[in-house]
């Protein structure tokens, strides 16, 4: 009770002080106003003016004497605290000249100032050896400095730290007191009070340290106690807050960068209670306590036993980075996020300790291609590097996995933001370490959660990491395969994002290309990977276990899964599709990747993991595990779409036959060819005695087309020659991928391929081409439809390159075979309504004029579930009416067991198919079918566009169009036909023309086209209201379309028709059709024929005006 009476006797003495000076100060003002100042003025700042009314006092007490005293204006004060730095600035430099002035005319005349004016009463603050208006100016600096207004304690702590530099008559240990005494926390204040004063104590001793006074009291006496005494109140000051340590030791850091290593060594770390802070630090886990020893330690490069255990003792940075002494600070590190969102200090020290230097670019290359060649255990490497890397090592063991990302949120934040420290300094060769399994499990859990609370801190570091990539392919191969190794392949995929997919994209070097598919390589056969963590190869890659199961990992098996292996087939032909290099560094690129797909694909060695090749001059490798089946099924993939790309780049005739031309699938050929001449080689399936043979014929073949090609000859025949040796390339990896499947249509396309040469003989001599020479083309365009239907993209990428080269040599029954695919139509599943008109619509294009329903069901592949083997009789589809005698030439000249079976392949394709999975998948298969034949066509449309098999295109294809079926089986199918018809047919600038052009089918379409314009919607009947308006609406739609499709057919084929040689009764003909069309037009009122389409057919026939008004 008496403490608390004298501490409350206390601070009302202190309050009456303080009243008292106010008083004095109104009192002084009052005066000044009676004198002759302003009343508006002296309202409205009273305190600024005192300063000048002072001065006027002042300079008249003085003016006898004749002299003249110097003036300070008070009001600099308050510029301070602006937040603009200049204006501070100014500030502070206009308030210590005025008081360097005011101080060096206080030591010429002390009794003057002592008479004249004070601006506060008199205190015993150890400062009388400065003039009042300095011992002003200090208080009022240190009182600032707790202002948490604007920029004040940044403005006043900055004029403190000049005024203590600029006047030596302050006393160090004087301004230390009355930093405490002015500045001291009572117990009545609260919160923001407190911290004002704790903070401005600190803004004070800053300003002291940052004076330089300190450091001239150390030279001037040695044995001055204020060092010590200022770090130990420093060191008070830290712990009454837990904002205050890390910036109390950084005033101690910034005062022992000034001084002296002797006097570090005898003040700083001798001052009392640092020694007993030191061997605490640990316990209490005190990281700014290791801030300060790193920092004293770096300054004296002097072991001190003062510093206790924080510190390894004697030092070195690999004692300091043992896994020993990082884990004895492990408490350390974790209470190291109380500044969080700042990084504690500490960390940009540990950044510099632990890697000193940056290494060279060039040591970078080497030292990341290396890392991944061999095992890092086994690397040989200079003491400092194989140091730095442990040091390296340890530190993420140790503080990132084991202290940071094991525990909360905040301590992965500090984690994440730590390793982003560390990445500007970091070789590219030491990425592995950093980027390590768990690091990257836990960016997929936080990434693959777009609601957690770290996913936007995650989403930062990997946008750090990538901005570190920059254009270093170094560094990009090293993170590209960090993050899918320790993913299995599946970072994108996990975590949502498309952080390797826009790293992959970015390789713009030969040489990082390179570097790429090496490390790709090296993972590939699983050298290294039990450096770190245990192997994935246990983990299983169905869909319903996506991550594999962790506790696999601790099996011990050896290996790579399955699902990484799938991605570095997958990944390393895309790096090719945004590179943009020569065609020289382009080849070498894509050689290398044809070789490893090759190797791992299509080989294994039956000695070993490693064979030598002594006529390549190369070492090929295979992991020690057996590759599945998948994997080598996906390399034969990847080969034939890299091929197929190859294939698509436009080739010159002179580049074809130039020896410097780097032909890809001649390379490979020969690659393959030595591989298997290898004896401890072999493939990696047995092949049947048929296959066998298929194959060697395959060898065989494609040499032959190679020599002829580079032989030179007609341009049309090189690219023949060209088209034909990649599909041969592609049937021999299909035959492999799919052994017993594809023997037939190799050797049709062998013997293809050798009337090839006999025509291409034929032509160079200039005699005549037969019949049989002609025939062979049946063949090869019956050979390539077969491979259309279950053939992948490659495959028939392939089969479009040959037929298009020899498209202009397509017989009419070659396309007629081509086309009853079109038509081909499986049996309905149910009836059409009774009341349906659907059927008339196929009718008005029907050309061929079906004679029974018998025809039509031989038109139909029977899919039901009968056993019954459909045979050719059956299964041919008759030819048109209108050209009868073609449908006899090309029956009576083919062996249909021998060439054209298509109809008895798809029944038996489709029946199987049904049998499997249900009508609906034989129904797809046969959709795609018909247009993959579609893409054919519109080849053949593309480089024939004015032959007069155009019509028969034309024919078919509207007739296609019109058959209600084709758009209820698939929309695709019917938008694809419609296309074509439009594009490539009707509205195209060349049309038929030539004596060669069927007038009599020209007449039919005509007539057929103008009945279809005219024919008027009918309404259809329903029984439920919403769904008739559905039905009605559709129907209406194809109607428009039908519509349309007629009129722009009906000008085509009166342009074709203007230019064929017609007789008179044709032309009669084409009369007769028009009036009809006009006859309907006129006496016909529900005729949907409009004016225009009417005028627009006389508009561009003027010979049909002339016959019509002639008949009149």
């Amino acid at each position: 009770m008496k403490k608390g009476k004298e501490k409350s006797g206390d601070r009302a003495g202190t309050n009456s002080i303080k009243s008292m000076e106010r008083k004095k100060e109104r009192k002084t003002v009052d005066k000044l106003r009676r004198h002759g100042a302003s009343d508006a003025d002296a309202q409205e700042n009273p305190i600024m003016n005192l300063d000048s009314k002072v001065n006027e006092t002042r300079g008249q007490m003085v003016a006898s004497s004749g002299n003249a005293l110097p003036a300070f204006h008070i009001d600099v004060f308050k510029d301070l605290a602006s937040a603009d730095a200049s204006l501070r600035e100014a500030a502070v430099e206009r308030l210590v000249a005025e008081l360097q002035e005011v101080h060096r005319a206080y030591e010429g005349n002390k009794e003057l100032f002592e008479s004249g004016l004070k601006l506060e009463a008199e205190k015993d603050d150890g400062l009388k050896d400065c003039a009042p208006s300095v011992r002003y100016a200090i208080r009022r600096l240190v009182r600032g400095t707790s202002s948490s207004r604007e920029c004040a304690r940044q403005g006043f702590a900055l004029g403190l730290t000049l005024l203590i530099c600029t006047i030596s008559s302050i006393k160090v240990d004087s301004l230390l007191k009355l930093i405490v005494e002015t500045l001291e926390v009572s117990a009545s204040m609260k919160g923001e009070e407190v911290r004002d004063c704790l903070l401005g104590r600190l803004f004070s001793y800053g300003a002291l340290a940052r004076s330089g006074r300190l450091n001239g009291l150390c030279v001037s006496d040695p044995n001055t106690p204020v060092i010590k005494e200022f770090v130990s109140v420093l060191l008070t000051l830290s712990t009454k807050k837990s904002y205050l340590p890390e910036p109390a030791v950084t005033v101690i850091l910034e005062l022992a960068e000034k001084m002296q290593v002797e006097h570090v060594l005898n003040h700083i770390l001798e001052a009392p209670g640092l020694s007993e802070w030191f061997n605490d630090a640990v316990g209490a886990g005190n990281p700014d306590a290791l801030l300060l020893a790193l920092k004293v330690r770096e300054k004296v490069s002097v072991d001190s036993l003062n510093i206790g255990n924080i510190l390894p003792y004697p030092f070195s940075p690999t004692r300091f980075f043992s896994s020993d002494h990082l884990t004895l600070l492990t408490q350390c590190w974790k209470n190291s996020t109380s500044c969080q969102p700042r990084v504690h200090s500490v960390w940009p020290v540990m950044v510099n300790m632990i890697l000193p230097v940056m290494i060279s670019q060039a040591e970078d290359v080497v030292s990341a291609s290396n890392s991944l060649k061999k095992n890092r255990r086994n690397r040989k490497s200079s003491l400092p590097d194989e140091e730095i890397e442990k040091n390296v090592q340890n530190f993420c063991e140790v503080i990132i996995e084991g202290a940071l990302l094991t525990s909360s949120h905040d301590r992965k934040h500090l984690a994440l933001d730590v390793l982003l420290l560390l990445l500007p300094r970091l070789p590219a060769s030491l990425v592995p370490v950093v980027l390590s399994y768990k690091l990257v499990q836990g960016l997929m859990d936080i990434l693959s959660t777009k609601d957690s609370w770290l996913f936007k801190v995650a989403h930062h570091f990997i946008k750090g990491l990538s901005d570190w990539v920059g254009d270093d392919d170094v560094r990009r191969v090293a993170v590209i395969v960090a993050l899918q190794k320790h993913s299995n392949g599946k970072f994108d995929f996990i975590t949502k994002t498309k952080t390797v997919k826009a790293l992959l994209a970015d390789f713009k070097t030969e040489s990082g290309c390179m570097l790429f598919i090496q490390n790709l390589m090296n993972l590939f056969v699983d050298e290294g990977n039990a450096s770190d963590e245990p192997s994935d190869q246990s983990q299983t890659t169905d869909d319903n276990s996506e991550m594999g199961s962790l506790e696999d990992k601790d099996s011990g098996v050896m290996g790579i899964s399955d699902s990484l292996k799938s991605w570095i087939v997958e990944s390393m032909p895309s790096i090719l599709k945004s590179l943009k290099l020569e065609p020289e560094e382009k080849f070498r690129v894509q050689k290398e990747i044809l070789k490893f797909l090759a190797v791992q694909g299509l080989f294994s060695a039956s000695l070993g993991s490693e064979v030598t090749s002594f006529e390549l001059h190369e070492k090929f490798r295979w992991p020690k595990a057996a590759t599945s089946s998948a994997i080598c099924k996906m390399c034969i993939e990847q080969m034939q779409s890299l091929l197929a790309s190859v294939q698509k780049m436009d080739v010159s005739p002179v580049l074809l036959q130039s020896s410097e031309f780097s032909d890809l699938g001649s390379f490979f050929m020969q690659f393959l060819s030595t591989l298997r001449s290898i004896p401890s080689v072999s493939l990696f399936r047995v092949l049947s005695d048929e296959d066998e043979e298929a194959y060697q014929k395959l060898q065989t073949m494609e040499a032959s087309l190679y020599k002829q090609e580079r032989r030179g000859g007609p341009e049309d025949f090189m690219y023949k020659y060209h088209a034909l040796r990649y599909l041969l390339i592609q049937l021999l990896l299909q035959l492999l991928l799919h052994p017993a499947e594809f023997t037939e249509p190799v050797s049709e396309i062998i013997i293809c391929c050798k009337k090839a040469f006999v025509l291409s003989d034929v032509l160079e001599s200039g005699e005549d081409v037969s019949d049989s020479d002609v025939l062979w083309m049946d063949v090869l365009v019956d050979t390539l439809v077969s491979l259309l239907p279950q053939s992948s993209a490659p495959i028939r990428s392939a089969v479009e390159e040959v037929f298009r080269c020899f498209s202009y040599n397509v017989t009419h029954d070659g396309l007629l075979q081509m086309l009853r695919i079109i038509k081909r139509d499986l049996k309905p599943a149910r009836h059409r309504e009774a009341d349906s008109d659907d059927e008339d619509d196929d009718d008005l294009l029907d050309i061929e004029e079906d004679e029974d329903d018998d025809t039509d069901e031989a038109q139909t592949v029977e899919t039901g579930e009968s056993e019954e083997q459909t045979d050719d009789s059956e299964a041919v589809v008759e030819v048109d009416k209108e050209s009868p005698e073609e449908s006899d030439e090309s029956d009576d000249g083919m062996d249909d067991d021998a060439m054209f079976k298509m109809d008895t392949y798809l029944a038996q394709i489709f029946k199987e198919k049904k049998n499997q999975a249900g009508g609906e998948t034989a129904q797809s298969q046969l959709v795609l079918f018909k247009l993959r034949v579609l893409s054919l066509l519109e080849i053949y449309l593309q480089t024939n566009p004015g032959r007069p098999h155009v019509l028969t295109i034309y024919s078919y294809l509207a007739r296609a169009f019109v058959n209600p079926q084709t758009t209820e089986i698939s929309e695709q199918l019917g938008q694809r036909i419609w296309g074509i018809l439009n594009k490539k047919i009707v509205k195209s600038k060349e049309y038929p023309k030539g004596a060669d052009v069927d007038n009599v089918l020209l007449v039919t379409l005509l007539e057929r086209n103008l009945k279809l314009a005219s024919r008027p919607f009918k309404k259809k009947k329903s029984s439920a209201a919403d769904q008739s308006k559905k039905k009605q609406s559709a129907a209406w739609k194809r109607h428009k379309m039908l519509g349309s499709l007629a009129q722009d057919s009906t000008f085509w084929i009166l342009k074709v028709i203007d230019a064929s040689n017609f007789s008179e009764d044709e032309r009669h003909s084409v009369f007769h059709a028009v009036k009809n069309l006009l006859t309907g037009y006129f006496c016909s009122k529900k005729c949907p024929i409009k004016s225009g389409f009417v005028r627009e057919i006389f508009r561009r026939r003027r010979g049909l005006r002339t016959i019509f008004l002639s008949s009149l």
